[in-house]
Formats: structure tokens, C-alpha cells, sequence
């Protein structure tokens, strides 16, 4: 089923965004909208400042981003190091990349290059450099409505082309499971054998199951998620930040196949009610503005040169009064970039 681009854009974020939120609360599977929390960890809140970055300048400037993050985090000094946040938890900068994914999906050679550019923010770390890469061409395909879920690991894998990381041999392990239709236990006893240093088998693992849970459900937003959450050992927070990360990255993934169709109404309801101010918003509405002004941008139907009265602060966040998005450019034909 086709889908507009502003609807899988907005799928992306409310994908990634929701399933964070609800796993942190473990509450996903009857979720309450009272006690749902701010979420804590700050890639929300980065990646909105890079599509404000994106949307202001027509183009990816990383040193535009620098100037946004050290303005509105202290823990970032004046040479642009990691925060804290994202040092204790590295896969969480996979996520604050996808502005730049988003930007630049439609050619793979300038998304690959920025998205590198873009991750010299953090330490260089080759598993998350794999990770990022993998999701955004999944990311990508499904934008171009391209994706063909019998295909999609192999094409990642060439995408990534030599690594010394074990990303790409737990991703063809993903792949075999799915044409053996295993069932979650055995593919998350399956993924787990890989050994390594703690921290990169984590990561690896994490990834590798977003994908198997996004595969394995491919038109089902809802499942996908709860299979991507599913944790026995929650009360434990290391378990309890895995699920929300890999919930995440399945969120992003499902959201950018099914859109904001295929999100329950309900959950986006309790999404609407929480609180945003993790992501520097005052409410969730102002994302939604973020990712439609980010697709006329890209399309080329808007220049915020032109247009910056529009555009004002509300609670450290831009918002932008853009009339309802209902015509598209075609890739090459009308671009402001």
C-alpha cells in the first residue's frame, strides 16, 4: 500500500518515540497515559535540534548541529563532545541520526556520507557507524517504496561493504531464521550465542533484533513493537534500556513501512498526552510541524531564507505554520538544494 512521504516521515518519529516511551514505563502492553514519563534518555531531544538545523539551512551542516547541541545541553563543552547520556548509552545516537536519513533518503551515496559525517559527534565506535548504516538504508527503502523484505539483509550488507564488526554475520543469522519462520525465543537464544566484549555483543544484539522483530511483522506496527519490547527480566535496568532501545529502532523502522496508519489510534492518543519536554518540546504536536516542514524542505516547496517569520520559539523549539502538505516534488525536479 502506497502512503504519502509527510505520513511516513511522521511515522518515524511517533514509531520511535512512542515504543521508547511505553517500554521505559513496561507498560506497553496496557499502557497508562497517567503515569507515562518523560523519556530519559536525550536522543529525542538531539535529533529535533538536527531537524531544526536541517530546516533552517536547506542542507546538513554539522557544524550548524555542534552550535545547536552546546547551546542546549550542558554536557556538551565547546568542542562538541559526547554527552553523557549518549556515552553510557552508545546506540542511542543511532537514533539521533535519523533527521539526516530522513534528508537525504532518496540518494543512498550522500546519505551514507553524512550520516559518517554526522556520527563524528560521538566516539568512533564501528558498531554503532554499522548500525546506523543498516537502519538508514532499511529507513530509506521503505521511503522510496523499494523495500523487499526476502532481499532487504543482503542489500544492507553490501551497503555496508567491509567491516570488521559482526554485524553483518548476526544479520544473515536474521535472515536465515526468518525463512525458517522461527519463533522469537529461539531467535533471541539464537542471537545471543555471539560473544564478544559485553558492550558490543549488547549492541549488535540490539540491532539485529529490531530487524528480526520489523521482518518478522512487517504490516503490523502493533506486534512488532510488543515483540520488540518483550523483555523477561524488566526490573533489571540494564534489560529495561535494551527494550527501550531496541523498541525504538523497531518503532522508527515499522513507522517508516506502515506510517502513521499503522500506529494504534490509541497509543498515539497517549502519545499526544505526554509529556515532550525530553525532546525540548512543549508538546508533541510541534514534532509533527517539524516533520512536515523537514518534507517541504526537502522537496524544495519551502525556504526558510524566505519564510522565517513564520517560524517561532515556543518552549526552546521552533514551530512552524505550515499549511497541510498534499503535493510532493519528484526526486531531482524541484530542489532548493
Amino acid at each position: 500500500m502506497h502512503y504519502s512521504l509527510v505520513s511516513r516521515f511522521r511515522g518515524i518519529l511517533l514509531g520511535a518515540f512512542l515504543t521508547e516511551a511505553l517500554a521505559y514505563r513496561h507498560n506497553i502492553h496496557s499502557p497508562n497515559i497517567e503515569t507515562l514519563p518523560a523519556i530519559p534518555l536525550h536522543w529525542g531531544k538531539i535529533m529535533v535540534l538536527g531537524t531544526e538545523s536541517l530546516i533552517t539551512l536547506g542542507r546538513f551542516d554539522l557544524d550548524d548541529w555542534l552550535v545547536h547541541l552546546q547551546q542546549a545541553s550542558p554536557h556538551f563543552n565547546a568542542t562538541g563532545s559526547i554527552p553523557i547520556k549518549l556515552q553510557t548509552f552508545p546506540l542511542t545516537s543511532l537514533l539521533a541520526t535519523l533527521p539526516v536519513v530522513l534528508f537525504f533518503h532518496e540518494n543512498p551515496v550522500k546519505m551514507r556520507q553524512n550520516l559518517l559525517h554526522v556520527l563524528k559527534i560521538w566516539e568512533d565506535d564501528p558498531v554503532i557507524r554499522d548500525g546506523t548504516l543498516a537502519v538508514g538504508y532499511a529507513i530509506a527503502q521503505s521511503l522510496t517504496e523499494k523495500l523487499d523484505p526476502l532481499t532487504l539483509i543482503p542489500q544492507i550488507i553490501s551497503f555496508l561493504g567491509e567491516t570488521t564488526t559482526s554485524l553483518p554475520q548476526q544479520l544473515l543469522k536474521v535472515h536465515t531464521l526468518l525463512e525458517q519462520k522461527a519463533g522469537l525465543a529461539k531467535v533471541q537464544t539464537e542471537l545471543s550465542k555471539y560473544e564478544k566484549t559485553r558492550d558490543t555483543a549488547h549492541s549488535v544484539w540490539t540491532i539485529a533484533m529490531a530487524f528480526y522483530c520489523f521482518l518478522s511483522t512487517l504490516e503490523d506496527f502493533r506486534l512488532a513493537v510488543l515483540r520488540a519490547t518483550d523483555n523477561r527480566d524488566c526490573g533489571q535496568q540494564e534489560a529495561r534500556l535494551n527494550s527501550q532501545i531496541t523498541g525504538a529502532i523497531t518503532g522508527a523502522l515499522s513507522g517508516a513501512y506502515n506510517s502513521t496508519v499503522g500506529i494504534p489510534v490509541n497509543w498515539q492518543i497517549l502519545l499526544m498526552q505526554a509529556n515532550s519536554s525530553a525532546w525540548g518540546l512543549t508538546n508533541f504536536s510541534q514534532m509533527l510541524k517539524l516533520a512536515d516542514a523537514l518534507v517541504a524542505v526537502w522537496s524544495g516547496m519551502y525556504n526558510h531564507a524566505l519564510h522565517g517569520s513564520e517560524s517561532q520559539e515556543e518552549g526552546g523549539a521552533m514551530s512552524f505554520g505550515l499549511a497541510p502538505l498534499s503535493v510532493y516534488a519528484a526526486p531531482y525536479v524541484i530542489r532548493s538544494r
